[in-house]
């Protein structure tokens, strides 16, 4: 090479352009729990997310936001409904600019969707595209409705859409001849349906598949809102069908739409295999009034019983105002100040455990002090910490006075150091220090945490507590009590009401509040639990009365509660 030849430009770098891609995600039935893997991650992928066309009644727009929540922050959300244009042209362009575009559909974007006209454009425009199929309404509304199909050796099953489809409308004639089980779409349609895309209605169904040869005896069954958890299914039979629904929705307690209908033999298993609505909190609105961190857990409980948590915070733990008490407590556990530590709260370990880290330290800290604690959730944070709880109240007494009677009173010649730290909320009651000081032991009551009352929760939700919206309320303090009713009023008289543990009941009453709960133990795994207990004692009440199933929210307003 000539070193003395004039360099030559280089070549211009071109920046590879990210391919725009368009994916059509099915969301299934009803709930997001119910998206599969692959849907998630091309949410998580997206640049643009096309939501539902459905109406945003309250659970869709529930609904709506847990499949968003796959996303991530700067996802940009195009609303359906709301759009206007043409929503095929405008994923493809959003595609052509270089963004990744999902399309969300109900159940499978293949099925009762318009999800193959999007693909032809995206390969006719030449966008890469992606189909990730969804649970389909066809088989999943009938296994929520405790329908089996295909079962006991039946070779066939039909399928028809009751509603006119490119002019081309179903012969009733064949199917009633036929001894197939029915899957029937769009018997019933929607309020505000143009009547070119109104189905027949379930009368004229009936009356055509008995004129056509089915026996007016032939089990049928309606799921509407399958699914959901305001979800409801009505069997019958082809000559009972319209009374018994007119029977169910009398008090105008439920969803009537989508609905379909199963004809067969199929739906005569019904009774026995009704798995979905039976659960004992199914469609319950529950508050849950805690932190946002300690309500996960509690809220996950609640939906495996079929109930709609809500979670609404109470309040908000912050540090302490002045340190120094914490630094003291700390340095106090380094040198051996201490005999032991009792925590009555997550909240408290938390605290002593980010201090100890901020110093770089950790759980060998507390070698040579004993440890107590009040709470099952309190005992696995400190499990969680490496350190084995030393001693717990009885699992009928997890409280601070349970924890004062198993405590050993001070002994001098036996205890080497006769002082307790007790770190705790600043609101906290004097019911732990003043019973250990009667034993003996000296007390170092430190203010680990403050408790500051959240802000009061968005109109509609104050207005659901106070007008009996919600089906039941769980309290896991009395300061959830005292904040709930200060930042959003008294729950209204037909709300269940569910309470932790004695102290935080005689709270609730103190706010004038029925307690139709008690847990067994101070644990919000057990406060779950016995309110499904209670849940399921309420509707066999109702069954073995012979009355319909109905929430703590569909009773008669306005029945004052007696104490």
């Amino acid at each position: 090479m000539n070193a003395n030849a004039s360099p030559q430009p280089e070549e211009p770098r071109h920046r590879a352009r990210v391919p725009g891609h368009v994916a059509l995600v099915g969301s299934g039935p009803g709930g997001a729990d119910l998206l599969t893997l692959r849907g998630a991650e091309l949410l998580r992928r997206a640049d643009v997310v096309i939501t539902l066309r459905e109406p945003a009644a309250d659970e869709l727009s529930v609904f709506r936001d847990e499949l968003l929540a796959h996303c991530s922050e700067d996802v940009s959300v195009i609303e359906a409904a709301e759009c206007g244009g043409d929503i095929n042209t405008l994923a493809v362009t959003r595609a052509r600019e270089g963004q990744r575009v999902v399309r969300l559909y109900s159940g499978d974007p293949f099925f009762g969707c318009r999800g193959a006209e999007l693909v032809a454009a995206c390969k006719e425009a030449g966008v890469e595209v992606e189909v990730a199929p969804g649970v389909s309404s066809i088989t999943s509304v009938p296994t929520f409705g405790g329908v089996s199909l295909l079962a006991d050796g039946q070779p066939e099953l039909r399928v028809l859409h009751a509603r006119p489809h490119g002019g081309k409308e179903v012969d009733w004639q064949e199917a009633a001849a036929s001894d197939a089980p029915l899957v029937v779409l769009g018997a019933d349609a929607p309020a505000g349906e143009a009547p070119e895309h109104q189905g027949p209605g379930f009368d004229v169904v009936c009356k055509t598949l008995i004129a056509g040869g089915r026996s007016a005896t032939t089990p049928v069954a309606v799921v509407r809102a399958g699914g959901t958890t305001r979800q409801t299914t009505v069997t019958s039979t082809l000559a009972r069908l319209v009374a018994d629904l007119k029977s169910t929705d009398a008090k105008n307690h439920h969803v009537t739409a989508p609905a379909l209908m199963i004809v067969g033999a199929p739906v005569a298993r019904q009774p026995e295999l009704s798995w979905y609505e039976t659960r004992p909190l199914f469609g319950w609105r529950v508050l849950v009034p805690r932190t946002k961190e300690q309500a996960a857990a509690l809220s996950d409980q609640l939906r495996g019983y079929g109930a709609v948590p809500e979670e609404v915070p109470t309040i908000s733990v912050e540090p302490p105002r002045t340190p120094q008490q914490m630094e003291r407590a700390v340095r106090g556990l380094v040198t051996g100040r201490y005999q032991w530590v009792a925590f009555t709260s997550v909240n408290a370990v938390k605290a002593i455990r980010e201090r100890l880290e901020s110093y770089g330290l950790d759980a060998r800290a507390f070698a040579g002090v004993k440890v107590a604690v009040v709470g099952e959730a309190t005992a696995q944070a400190v499990r969680e910490f490496g350190i084995q709880p030393d001693l717990e109240p009885p699992e009928d007494a997890q409280s601070s006075k349970g924890l004062v009677e198993v405590w050993p009173p001070y002994d001098a010649e036996i205890d080497p150091i006769e002082r307790v730290l007790l770190p705790r909320a600043d609101i906290a009651t004097e019911t732990l220090a003043a019973g250990l000081t009667d034993l003996g032991w000296e007390i170092d009551d430190v203010t680990a945490y403050r408790t500051v009352r959240a802000a009061p929760p968005p109109q509609p939700v104050r207005e659901a507590i106070k007008g009996g919206g919600f089906d039941a309320v769980l309290f896991t303090s009395s300061s959830t009590v005292r904040n709930l009713v200060g930042i959003a009023g008294k729950p209204h008289n037909t709300t269940a009401i569910a309470v932790i543990g004695p102290e935080t009941e005689k709270t609730a009453i103190e706010f004038g509040l029925r307690v139709d709960v008690l847990a067994p133990k101070a644990s919000v795994s057990a406060l779950a639990e016995a309110l499904s207990e209670y849940g399921a004692a309420k509707r066999q009440e109702a069954i073995d009365a012979g009355k319909p199933v109905l929430k703590p929210s569909q009773k008669r307003r306005g029945r004052r509660r007696k104490l």
